[in-house]
């Protein structure tokens, strides 16, 4: 993905995120010293990205059941045995910067902006999940459901720069796959239909838009993309580069463009209905 420009001039590129970062989260502290001791915390203090990623992890899913040390070890481990996924929370960073116009510094999303530390959660219980520490990956999810209304199965796959904007009551299921640059709004659910076990929830292509409340149901696939309108209830294959719509859903009409997700342009144009 290209960096968007900041307003001084300078783009976002991988290796500058962290630096960036910290330079904001200066300013931020020296404009607003009542949250000066918040910023050192979640920002300042920490050398690397991935730290930064730890401590808020542990810090937002502690509770009296599992202590914040226990869940920092937790995810330092994490981060340390798999480099991917502070790229991916790189990836996840610059796709709510720039398709979110409520974004307007980097640090933001790592303080305040709760589908991206849900997302960020998700990832360490998908790591969990991976290698055999099922139980722990289980109680990452209940806490992300706890903490942030946001309830992603620690078996979903999920790719990188994925946007969450809002993030309220976001449900995703177990056998779900979400693919790389996909934004969705809250209320979204990705889930199955009936009581039977295996593959049973929807896979979501590449660049996708699903817009809030938007219900996907049943082992389906949504063609990359694709926009998916506020409210629908899609039961059926939708392919690549097309806009669906309604209860429930059908195609009014193409995409409108090469990047739905990107674009963020939730209006529809119904003529042409097919």
């Amino acid at each position: 993905m290209d960096g968007q420009p900041y307003a001084d001039g300078p783009e976002v590129t991988h290796a500058s995120v962290w630096h960036q970062i910290q330079r904001e989260a200066a300013e931020a502290a020296a404009a607003e010293p009542l949250l000066g001791a918040l910023i050192h915390a979640g920002l300042l203090h920490h050398r690397t990205f991935p730290a930064a990623l730890g401590y808020r992890f542990s810090l937002k899913l502690a509770s009296g059941e599992m202590s914040e040390q226990i869940l920092r070890e937790i995810a330092d481990d994490a981060h340390r045995r798999e480099p991917a996924l502070a790229m991916a929370a790189e990836a996840d960073l610059r796709a709510v910067y720039e398709r979110d116009p409520a974004c307007h510094r980097l640090m933001q999303p790592m303080l305040c902006f709760k589908g991206f530390q849900a997302l960020q959660a998700y990832r360490i219980g998908h790591w969990l999940w991976d290698h055999g520490r099922r139980d722990m990956a289980y109680f990452v999810q209940m806490r992300c459901s706890e903490v942030f209304g946001v309830d992603i199965h620690p078996a979903a796959r999920i790719g990188t720069g994925v946007m969450i904007d809002h993030a309220h009551s976001i449900v995703i299921g177990e056998t779900a796959v979400v693919g790389n640059d996909v934004s969705m709004l809250h209320s979204v659910t990705l889930g199955g239909t009936g009581k039977e076990d295996g593959d049973r929830h929807p896979k979501i292509g590449d660049g996708v838009l699903i817009g809030a409340g938007a219900k996907v149901l049943g082992n389906i696939s949504v063609g990359r993309c694709s926009r998916i309108a506020a409210g629908s209830v899609v039961l059926t294959d939708v392919p690549p580069c097309k806009t669906v719509a309604g209860v429930p859903a059908r195609i009014v009409g193409d995409a409108g463009c090469s990047a739905p997700s990107d674009m963020m342009n939730q209006i529809l144009g119904l003529e042409g209905i097919v």
